[in-house]
């Protein structure tokens, strides 16, 4: 199954429709488009798009990335900053090979930002893996399309080794981002009423949270695990305490 290919708030119409082109050149099946600031069916979208014109007919429209990802697995998002990426930056080949590795039922996904601001952090803490194109000056931004156009190159090229890359061993695949997206929900609403977070502070907090998860790639068993803690702490936490009377 190849990955979903997911372009947030696209805002050149040009672009898109070269994605879509390149979406059928190297073999994507499906792209999906979060809250595009251009008319993704426009004279110019499709002029560009040329045989990939019928992906571009196809594209699922989503209001979020977490609606985008919420049935996905792994994810790897890309990113040009030259610092301050909230989960460390992978060797694209590292990063493209723990994606070509995903559950063959699980989707997984690469993403692609703004082509004016890239993603937030809120949005790298999504994925699993991050990837930055390597480039020999410091000028290092690429346009979107020529950056989906490098990064499906190197994929197209992994997946075409023999023997197939190398890649950590996982015990078992990531839970899809919806689940985990949902648990974090849940462990927040307790931390907020339990007063461990402070509402100026909980964003913060569990971005933090959410990183560490990233790193470690919890599975759907561990997710559910930590859900069903959260549920029984929420439980216990709103029982009134015996009084002395009781004993």
């Amino acid at each position: 199954m190849s990955p979903k290919l997911v372009l947030v708030e696209p805002a050149g119409p040009l672009n898109v429709g070269s994605v879509a082109r390149l979406c059928r050149a190297y073999g994507i099946e499906e792209l999906r488009l979060v809250a595009p600031r251009c008319d993704p069916l426009s004279d110019e979208a499709r002029l560009m798009a040329v045989k990939g014109l019928p992906l571009l007919q196809q594209a699922r429209l989503f209001p979020t990335l977490a609606a985008a990802l919420a049935d996905c697995g792994r994810v790897v998002a890309t990113s040009g900053r030259p610092e301050g990426e909230p989960l460390p930056l992978e060797d694209p080949d590292d990063a493209l090979a723990w994606l070509l590795a995903s559950d063959p039922v699980l989707p997984s996904a690469l993403v692609f930002g703004r082509e004016d601001r890239g993603l937030s952090n809120d949005e790298l803490l999504q994925a699993g893996r991050l990837l930055q194109i390597p480039t020999p000056t410091p000028h290092g931004s690429l346009n979107l399309s020529h950056a989906v156009a490098v990064v499906l190159h190197d994929l197209h090229r992994l997946a075409r080794q023999a023997p197939a890359p190398a890649v950590a061993a996982v015990a078992e695949a990531p839970c899809p981002r919806g689940v985990l997206e949902a648990m974090l929900s849940d462990a927040e609403e307790l931390l907020l009423e339990v007063g461990f977070l402070l509402p100026h502070t909980a964003h913060a907090r569990m971005a933090k949270l959410r990183a560490l998860l990233q790193r470690g790639q919890v599975s759907a068993p561990e997710v559910a695990l930590l859900r069903g803690l959260v549920c029984q702490l929420r439980w216990a936490s709103r029982r009134p305490f015996p009084s002395s009377q009781d004993h």
